[in-house]
């Protein structure tokens, strides 16, 4: 039986969620995984909603596009209202505090941490929203080691950069460092 894990990011144009989705994909590709990525964008571009793809799996991928949405990620409210049907009844919606959830019943599945503000007003900078955001990520499902996706983030943010990404990417895994209950359940689903 593969394991394979189905996740979908998104927000607004401009928020840096397709490079997220780039990061998490090469950082799992680093831990041998196989990895797929994809993206789209509203025809506003910036300030327009996005959403990256991304499929990790230890078998090969047959199909690039996620079907069964095991996390999903939203940091505008625009993104939650559009692609919270898609999640999974077992996914985990992580989605930013100034989101005003939907009703669902999945609220045992829900974490809602302050990306944008952290990154405005903790970071300085709401640029690495992304960067927080995929540390979150990776602090709930563990899909590649610290050291890989750090060394992912770096290959791919500015030159210059470098040490305000690896401190927001520490920012995000710290966002969800309470939720280890939650951690225990969320591992790859086939």
């Amino acid at each position: 039986m593969s394991n394979k894990l189905e996740l979908r990011l998104t927000g607004s144009g401009g928020q840096g969620l397709i490079l997220g989705g780039v990061i998490l994909a090469e950082a799992a590709i680093m831990e041998g995984k196989k990895a797929v990525q994809s993206q789209s964008y509203g025809p506003e571009a910036r300030g327009g909603s996005s959403k990256a793809e991304v499929i990790i799996s230890d078998e090969e991928i047959d199909f690039p596009k996620v079907l069964k949405t095991n996390l999903l990620l939203t940091l505008t409210q625009k993104s939650c209202n559009k692609y919270i049907g898609s999640l999974d009844s077992e996914g985990i919606l992580l989605v930013d505090s100034s989101v005003i959830v939907p009703g669902t019943n999945r609220a045992e599945r829900v974490v809602q941490i302050p990306i944008l503000e952290t990154a405005n007003k903790v970071i300085g900078k709401l640029m690495v929203a992304n960067i927080i955001s995929i540390g979150a990520i990776n602090g709930i499902l563990h899909i590649a080691s610290k050291k890989s996706l750090e060394a992912a983030v770096l290959n791919r943010v500015p030159k210059g950069t470098e040490d305000l990404n690896k401190r927001a990417l520490e920012t995000g895994y710290k966002l969800v460092e309470n939720f280890n209950s939650l951690k225990k359940n969320c591992q790859l689903v086939g």
